[in-house]
């Protein structure tokens, strides 16, 4: 398996970060997840988008422009052969010295690795529990998919624990915010509703798609708050993310939710526009 490691292709056995590497020792960087398909990143140009507004935000001066990132990876799709994949991109603040106040001058870490990703033509059905972990309610760091991911990590951890496939992640308002991995929407009254963003929420692209979807079909959207036992009467859970698209939720803190019909249609779009994108 070949990397692309700071402007070159490499084995992934000879791929060397230095243990100095901020991101390594503070999470001081960012990721981004993209799902291949027919050897095409499905919304690349979004997902770097967003990781250069964090890079910017961090302060973090990114060595490629989007236009060479996106070159890199479709030469790492071709190089590996792996047409359906998945593609992380992950760019850190680099080698640094020992404490928290970055040196000016560094040097920035830039990677790109692909994995096997989930075959998208078997039905998922995930079991979702409200965590005990809490998330801050106007974090700016939640815009952006920051290395350091140790609440979701716990969170998962304790869905785990209970049976379950993810965790939902309540913010310190106690209102729903998103799960471990991807973005909440439910079904309401035949309108399709998310959380907005500016309370805890990744602003997700897979969400983003979401939404653009039921503006072609002519389904109503709704961004609104709302708290995880209200959940319970919604029409139909589902999660977003980049990896496995749209994942319906079967069960909802340990009772069935209800299966949706627009979730079914939102999922069969997404996969049209996977194909063709």
């Amino acid at each position: 398996m070949l990397v692309f490691l700071n402007g070159q292709f490499v084995p992934d056995a000879q791929a060397v970060v230095p243990i100095n590497d901020r991101g390594f020792m503070y999470g001081d960087g960012l990721f981004e997840t993209v799902r291949v398909c027919n050897g095409r990143p499905f919304r690349l140009a979004q997902h770097l988008e967003r990781l250069a507004r964090g890079a910017d935000f961090l302060k973090i001066i990114c060595p490629f422009s989007p236009q060479q990132l996106q070159e890199f990876a479709v030469q790492l799709i071709q190089r590996n052969q792996m047409p359906n994949a998945i593609l992380r991109v992950v760019l850190t603040r680099g080698p640094g010295e020992r404490g928290y106040t970055p040196q000016a001058g560094g040097r920035p870490t830039m990677l790109m690795t692909l994995h096997p990703a989930p075959l998208l033509d078997q039905p998922v059905a995930w079991h979702l529990v409200t965590s005990s972990y809490r998330i801050p309610v106007a974090d700016p760091l939640a815009t952006f998919k920051t290395l350091n991911k140790l609440t979701h990590i716990m969170a998962r951890l304790e869905a785990v624990a209970q049976g379950a496939d993810e965790a939902l992640l309540v913010n310190t308002n106690g209102e729903a915010a998103e799960a471990t991995s991807g973005n909440l929407f439910w079904v309401y009254q035949d309108r399709i509703c998310t959380v907005p963003t500016g309370r805890g929420v990744l602003p997700g692209i897979t969400r983003a798609v979401v939404l653009e979807i039921c503006q072609a079909l002519g389904l109503p959207a709704a961004k609104r708050v709302i708290k995880p036992e209200a959940l319970r009467h919604s029409a139909g859970i589902f999660i977003t993310q980049s990896a496995l698209g749209i994942v319906p939720v079967a069960a909802f803190n340990g009772e069935p939710a209800a299966p949706s019909a627009l979730v079914d249609q939102i999922a069969r779009a997404y996969g049209e526009l996977l194909a063709v994108s």
